[in-house]
């Protein structure tokens, strides 16, 4: 294992080339880190911004050594890669950061949520589902209507459909194609809100403030930050990144999803854990113009063995997710002057694809 802190100079590895890798290879390379990046996918848009890509499947066991090899240490901008190649790499020599247990909680929703009540990051009640009888029982147990979603995989609405009617529930489990799944609880809250925060392989925690979350057909659209929100709402939400990052002994940064239900008979604020994510996150983009230190730089310190960088606001942001031929909009968000455009480099605009994102910055903090 290489001796942290890494040296300027050291070879970092990515696994995932698209627009989440791009912006953590564009945030290493400005702390003059050499970047690969893995994806099977040739010319993908992080390797146009890094020093080497390995073209290959993410389990091609060859590629996986040959990245342990040329890297110190080696990070992923999704959380679907298989936990074997985590294993590989780690054979190879090369640090793995986030680590496989994050990894195999992350990717198992059923596992996430039990694990988060575990540490006290209350969820929604939910059932486990691998059979329609057990879907039946679940309807029973927790009520109409409710969400049901594959147990792994999925993200941006897909693989998820409600059930309002019991009558529904068959067409529901065919919808997702008979998979394992989990049952969720419908939660009636007043908003979505998330938390990015990062931890160092020392335990060291910086959470950044909350963000407000807007979606459209399952996918995020805009997010405003830091959101309006309590000294109580913003400490609970620190409680519960702390947690979730020391339960894992994580290193890295992570998005977590919340819902905001009000304040309970005593004041205090509650918020319930939708899920997480074990890496930089789409809700942390508007860090990029509002922080000294935005999410995709903390990242590369943490996993580097960095001291964590500042967190704190300077700015107000609105943050707002290009999606297909959206981006037709860029010479006029060009021209905008409080708007930042960042481009994704992505070829093609097929529909619902996120292409880019734009930060308008609405004042100071």
């Amino acid at each position: 294992m290489p001796q942290l802190p890494l040296s300027p100079g050291s070879t970092l590895g990515i696994l995932g080339g698209g627009q989440l890798g791009r912006m953590l290879s564009q945030a290493a390379s400005r702390l003059g880190f050499d970047v690969v990046i893995l994806d099977p996918q040739p010319d993908c848009p992080a390797a146009r911004v890094s020093r080497a890509q390995i073209t290959a499947p993410y389990d091609d066991p060859d590629a996986l050594q040959a990245l342990g090899r040329l890297c110190d240490v080696v990070t992923f901008e999704f959380e679907n890669v298989p936990a074997s190649s985590v294993e590989t790499l780690a054979e190879a020599g090369a640090l793995v950061a986030p680590g496989p247990t994050a990894l195999a909680v992350a990717q198992d929703r059923v596992d996430e949520k039990t694990y988060l009540n575990a540490v006290g990051a209350v969820t929604v009640d939910f059932a486990a589902v691998s059979t329609l009888d057990d879907l039946t029982n679940a309807i029973d147990q927790l009520g109409l209507p409710a969400l049901l979603k594959t147990r792994r995989e999925g993200y941006d609405g897909k693989g998820q459909v409600w059930i309002r009617d019991a009558a529904d529930a068959e067409a529901a489990f065919e919808a997702i194609g008979r998979r394992p799944a989990i049952l969720e609880a419908a939660a009636v809250f007043n908003r979505e809100l998330s938390v990015i925060a990062a931890r160092g392989h020392d335990g060291a925690v910086a959470v950044y403030p909350l963000g407000e979350n807007i979606h459209a057909n399952g996918v995020l659209k805009t997010t405003l930050a830091p959101a309006a929100v309590d000294a109580k709402t913003q400490g609970r939400a620190h409680e519960i990144a702390s947690a979730v990052l020391d339960g894992l002994d994580y290193v890295g940064v992570m998005g977590i999803e919340l819902f905001d239900m009000g304040a309970d008979s005593d004041g205090n604020s509650v918020l319930l854990v939708n899920e997480v994510a074990p890496r930089v996150h789409n809700t942390g983009h508007w860090t990029q113009d509002g922080c000294v230190c935005d999410q995709f730089e903390q990242h590369i310190r943490a996993i580097v063995g960095w001291p964590m960088g500042p967190t704190e606001a300077h700015a107000r942001i609105e943050m707002t997710n290009l999606l297909g031929d959206e981006i037709e909009q860029w010479r006029a968000l060009a021209a905008e002057p409080n708007a930042r455009l960042h481009l994704y480099g992505k070829h093609e605009a097929r529909a619902g694809r996120k292409m880019a994102h734009v930060n308008r910055v609405l004042g100071a903090v």
